[in-house]
């Protein structure tokens, strides 16, 4: 099993940590399914699109979210660890084959830990280079945005 982050490693972190009632191959899948992924991966009424997923270190993704209003924001980035069914580190600071992006964010770290009882921890790094960036994540709604993405994550794999 890969060595789990610790959630106060760096000063940029934002954090999101949740019991699921899923095993950790049921979010890993969610994860990795572009059908799943687009069931759950941004708050609603916002929606999915245009899905790519080469989920294995040194691949990429690519989606589209698209708002309520009509917004579109393309997103691109490079996939930096995978570990099935335990961990998937992924960052947009590259968008394809180390090409780097105009501006990286930040990079996410996501860990899917068996906690028994058909139950996984499930935790959401978003770390960020410089702290401007990481209030502005706050600002954009990181907690509530990534909280309702995770309660639909959680509601979605229950179905499962």
């Amino acid at each position: 099993m890969s060595k789990q982050p610790n959630a106060s490693a760096h000063p940029n972190d934002l954090v999101l940590e949740r019991i699921i009632e899923a095993s950790p191959e049921a979010i890993f899948k969610a994860w990795t399914d572009p059908k799943m992924l687009k069931e759950w991966f941004v708050p609603k009424p916002w929606t999915l699109s245009d899905v790519k997923l080469d989920v294995r270190t040194g691949g990429s993704n690519s989606f589209v979210m698209n708002g309520p209003d009509g917004e579109k924001f393309p997103n691109a980035g490079v996939y930096l660890e995978v570990v099935p069914n335990e961990k998937i580190v992924f960052t947009d600071a590259y968008t394809t084959a180390w090409v780097p992006s105009d501006k990286p964010f930040f990079t996410a770290i996501v860990t899917f830990q068996d906690i028994g009882g058909g139950k996984t921890k499930y935790t959401a790094i978003a770390r960020h280079w410089r702290e401007e960036d990481r209030e502005t994540h706050v600002k954009m709604g990181f907690h509530e945005g990534w909280g309702q993405c995770a309660d639909q994550l959680a509601e979605l794999v229950a179905k499962k």
